[in-house]
């Protein structure tokens, strides 16, 4: 199933959800996940296995981790080769000082900001969608 690829119908459709939960970013130098980690994401670097996971799992797992984010999706299913999303978006919460990892999956982006600009970024994205041209 093709994804949409109009800037402004994804901008207007973004529909940003704020998932439950604490994430982090974790590496696993040996690329190994233990038995029993339950990870929502992972990427194969040359220094080791990034995985995120929520905190409670990392903690469990006694993972290393720095940075504690919330998750949003953008809730419109945006093509791989869609134009100027990721652009919007980032430029939208880097103006307002927000912070943005951001992961693309088949049909959704996933935004990864700091735990405590968490309503703030759900806000610019909504005035970001709202005021689409």
């Amino acid at each position: 199933m093709a994804g949409e690829t109009s800037l402004t119908t994804l901008l207007r459709s973004m529909s940003p959800q704020l998932n439950a939960g604490e994430y982090v970013f974790c590496t696993l130098r040996d690329g190994q996940l233990p038995s029993g980690v339950e990870i929502v994401g992972s990427f194969r670097e040359q220094e080791g296995l990034t995985v995120i996971l929520e905190r409670s799992q990392a903690e469990h797992a006694g993972f290393a981790f720095d940075y504690v984010a919330a998750w949003i999706t953008l809730n419109v299913h945006s093509a791989l080769e869609a134009v100027g999303l990721t652009a919007a978006f980032a430029s939208a919460l880097g103006k307002a000082g927000i912070s943005c990892n951001v992961i693309a999956g088949y049909y959704h982006d996933h935004l990864f900001v700091g735990q405590a600009d968490a309503e703030r970024a759900m806000h610019v994205l909504r005035d970001l969608a709202a005021n689409a041209e």
